[in-house]
């Protein structure tokens, strides 16, 4: 696959404008640059060289305390010694199971620094569901909470994990916060045997005084640096293998799109760290640029709204159920929200409703910005398309950062579409991934190159292209549903509960809902000579809390003695579908 970078005379990485390719008209008109520069080097190396220029503005902040950028810079130096004295060399996978906390930012720069690659996971995910994460990359180590080592310990014996940190939030709080936690959170959490096979955090962060060889690897910007996941249509769970030129270029042209932002800007850093925006945008960006990332390990809308105005935050993000749920919150009630500079939603469409209601909201509490979509996939990174800051479109998501390019064509093929007819979205630019992990047919699949020059992203999303740039997002080739920003993956699903021995079939379908837009319901077939009882919904449902993330999980199992069918075969989900939207409906008029 060509890359299309070349180096300037200033040792910067440029972007060629290839010819024929469709840009927006107020790119060339200037109000957005068409090209950037892009560092030539790591993450660790982009961060570093802001602590350099401002090692006394914090960084981070958490639970109260602030972290500068020297003493950030430090720890992840310390840090990186230690993985070095435990043996971790270049292109190892080091699994990342942890919430948005300081130890996570560490370990995240740290691995990036001796030349490993972070594999980035769902700390909440079920127990094979993390052992497949922890075997698919052949990782050799975990990073996590103290709250979640028993699920670690209980699959560790199947993988390749040599070592296992554990750190504990605790350690990153205040005396009088920490003091608080311990009697209300921290009781909670189930003891670690004296004798477990880990190392705990500190112990761990000692080791690197131990450490008297070189631990900094050279490495370039189309290295490897993180691997998120994303689940596949086919019920196969794909390994995206990002480089350091995916998140440093991410960096600029999130700045490039939002030019109100300055050095020191707060961004509520509540999308978590395995997720792309969260990696990409909310902890990246902000420290590769200067900024202030405000950490929250586990947030409700209580929490996120009350941190807005704790810390008089410059930028939020967040999901259209967050959203929702803000505005009946009492708690806002004459909430000052004029810090604001950039509110952004993403994960699922925001309905012009919402946005209507909730730019009211930001209006009547003294906000002079509006809610601003967007739109990505993890195959590169997060976000590659944003709408400007004063020219919203209904029902647009925007438009293609700079040296990101798209194009609306005949799905899968390279036959590109008229203005305002819809197609399959192509996606092309700097931020596209290196690959999928060791998936050689999916990856070839889904990054394909054009005569053009370009490697395309094969999105599988439905849209179109208006005659200004702006692109209108119209539905989800793939079957997917999304749960409070989440993607969930009916045949993953579907694959776990056809695997429990006293299910002949099964399907799963998103069922609307009020607060996290879809939730998980599933019809069941039982195996021959099995009845559809209440025991084997709990037993179902247990096996599924071993197999499935929480925000996966189904909210009810619903039994048929038969499952409706295409005619092809298939289990015709569309049919189901309808189905319960029709009961719906018909139990809320009796009502």
């Amino acid at each position: 696959m060509s890359l299309n970078w070349k180096l300037n005379e200033s040792e910067k990485i440029v972007f060629p404008i290839p010819e024929g390719v469709k840009t927006p008209w107020f790119k060339s008109r200037g109000d957005l640059p068409e090209t950037l520069e892009y560092f030539d080097g790591t993450m660790y190396e982009k961060v570093a060289d802001i602590a350099k220029k401002q090692p006394l503005n914090v960084a981070l902040d958490f639970m109260g305390k602030h972290i500068t950028y020297r003493y950030m810079v430090d720890q992840i130096n310390l840090c990186a010694k230690s993985l070095r004295v435990l043996g971790i060399r270049e292109d190892d996978r080091v699994t990342i199971a942890m919430p948005n906390c300081p130890q996570a930012i560490y370990m995240l720069y740290a691995v990036n620094l001796v030349g490993a690659v972070a594999n980035m996971i769902h700390p909440l995910s079920a127990e094979k569901e993390i052992e497949n994460y922890l075997n698919m990359s052949g990782s050799v180590m975990v990073v996590t909470l103290d709250q979640f080592y028993h699920k670690i310990e209980a699959i560790r014996k199947n993988t390749k994990v040599q070592n296992v940190i554990i750190a504990r939030i605790k350690d990153e709080l205040t005396r009088p916060i920490k003091v608080g936690y311990m009697l209300t959170e921290g009781r909670k959490i189930e003891r670690i045997p004296r004798d477990a096979p880990v190392f705990q955090w500190p112990d761990f962060m000692g080791l690197g005084r131990h450490c008297g060889y070189e631990y900094k690897v050279k490495r370039s910007s189309d290295d490897p640096a993180a691997i998120l996941y994303s689940g596949g249509t086919t019920g196969t769970t794909k390994g995206i293998v990002l480089t350091n030129l995916n998140f440093n270029a991410l960096s600029e042209q999130v700045i490039a799109a939002n030019p109100m932002f300055r050095a020191g800007d707060k961004m509520l850093a509540a999308m978590p760290l395995f997720h792309g925006f969260g990696l990409g945008v909310c902890i990246h960006t902000m420290l590769a640029q200067g900024g202030r990332c405000v950490l929250v390990p586990r947030f409700t809308p209580k929490s996120y709204a009350k941190l807005i105005t704790k810390y008089k935050c410059n930028f939020i993000a967040g999901v259209p159920t967050l959203y929702e749920a803000l505005l009946r919150l009492p708690s806002m009630n004459g909430a000052d929200l004029s810090s604001l500079k950039g509110v952004f939603s993403g994960g699922d469409s925001l309905s012009v409703e919402l946005k209507k209601k909730f730019d009211k909201f930001l209006f009547d509490h003294n906000a002079k910005i509006q809610v601003r979509e967007g739109y990505g996939t993890t195959e590169c990174v997060t976000a590659s398309c944003l709408t400007p800051p004063q020219m919203y479109k209904e029902g647009s998501i925007g438009i293609p950062f700079p040296d990101t390019y798209y194009k609306i064509v005949k799905p899968d093929t390279a036959e590109e579409l008229p203005y305002n007819e819809e197609g399959e979205i192509l996606l092309a630019g700097p931020t596209v991934m290196k690959g999928y992990l060791d998936m050689p047919e999916e990856t070839a699949e889904t990054l394909r190159e054009h005569e053009d020059g370009l490697t395309w992203v094969y999105t599988g999303d439905l849209g179109t292209m208006d005659e200004e740039g702006f692109i209108h997002f119209k539905g989800r080739a793939k079957r997917m549903i999304i749960s409070s920003g989440y993607n969930i993956y009916p045949a993953q699903l579907e694959n776990i509960f056809d695997a429990h021995d006293k299910v002949q079939m099964s399907c799963a379908i998103g069922v609307p809902d009020s607060y996290k837009m879809q939730k998980v319901k599933m019809f069941v077939m039982p195996a021959a000579g099995v009845s559809g009882t209440e025991e084997l919904k709990e037993e179902l449902m247990a096996y599924a809390r071993k197999h499935v993330a929480k925000y996966a999980m189904p909210y009810d199992i619903e039994f048929r003695k038969e499952l409706p069918k295409t005619l092809v075969g298939k289990v015709a989900y569309r049919e189901l579908e309808e189905e319960e939207l029709s009961r719906r409906a018909a139990s809320d008029e009796t009502e």
